[in-house]
């Protein structure tokens, strides 16, 4: 299982449900990494979606507490272990969780590979992606040339597990 998270250096990913900023390039870079694949997220997640609709041409799968929710387009799984089990359905490798910080940290340790997308900004924000830098089980691979946009600058990292995981 994957996981794609754009962090600000404080490692922030929102504010009152939505992103801290929006980079074109990094948008992109989540189409093209996630487009016919399955995506897992969290129930604000999606409704932080525009019309908050599932995303096109992918497979949506929210995790939510909610046992009454339900969504058109997407399957919806009220624990870690329904989704775990959804989950054996795929391909781990086609699997990317999307957010938000719950799902993140319920899933992570499940998770082998991370794209993060590190903004060289510090923004106010109230939800947080554990800082990866800090976790002796992971390490970076792969950094791109440092990319601006206006003023910001940031770069896409690839961070893979290298230890394995005692949960799975």
């Amino acid at each position: 299982m994957n996981l794609i998270v754009a962090v600000d250096e404080n490692w922030a990913i929102g504010v009152q449900n939505k992103l801290l900023v929006s980079i074109p390039a990094d948008m992109k870079f989540f189409r093209e990494t996630t487009t016919g694949k399955v995506v897992v997220m969290g129930r604000k997640t999606l409704e932080s979606f525009p019309g908050g609709q599932p995303l096109k041409k992918r497979t949506n799968i929210v995790l939510t507490r909610d046992k009454n929710y339900k969504v058109k387009d997407a399957i919806v799984v009220n624990s870690v272990e329904a989704l775990l089990e959804e989950l054996k359905e795929y391909d781990e490798e086609e699997i990317y969780v999307i957010g938000g910080e719950s799902v993140y940290r319920v899933l992570l340790p499940y998770c082998k590979m991370a794209h993060v997308t590190k903004i060289h900004h510090a923004y106010e924000a109230d939800t947080y992606f554990p800082n990866l830098d800090e976790m002796e089980d992971w390490e970076i691979t792969g950094v791109s040339d440092e990319q601006t946009y206006f003023d910001l600058e940031y770069e896409f990292v690839r961070y893979e597990r290298v230890k394995a995981c005692s949960e799975k």
